[in-house]
């Protein structure tokens, strides 16, 4: 596999909720085309709406060949992500520390 280039980082707000959608989605689409690491440590609410956005997002990236993962979560993004039936263990950065 060739090496990846240089990534786009991410940090998600702290509240991803329908409000925030909108504004989630703006910030993805600028970054499309690029590889994009995505920080959601802080998350501390999310909403369906914003998953969604997300989901749609590591689609494009899938089939833009580009790079789409998270460099880290929060157990309350990971709840519920678990809770709505949404497994994005495949895009979870795997480094070695």
């Amino acid at each position: 596999m060739a090496a990846k280039k240089s990534a786009t980082s991410m940090k998600l707000e702290s509240v991803l909720d329908l409000n925030q959608a909108s504004a989630l989605k703006k910030e993805l689409v600028a970054a499309r085309g690029k590889n994009i690491v995505i920080d959601a440590s802080g998350v501390e609410r999310v909403g369906v709406q914003c998953i969604q956005v997300l989901v749609a997002a590591s689609r494009a990236w899938e089939e833009d060949t580009r790079s789409f993962t998270f460099s880290a979560i929060s157990d309350a993004f990971s709840r519920t992500l678990n809770l709505v039936g949404v497994n994005i263990d495949h895009l979870i950065a795997k480094e070695s520390h």
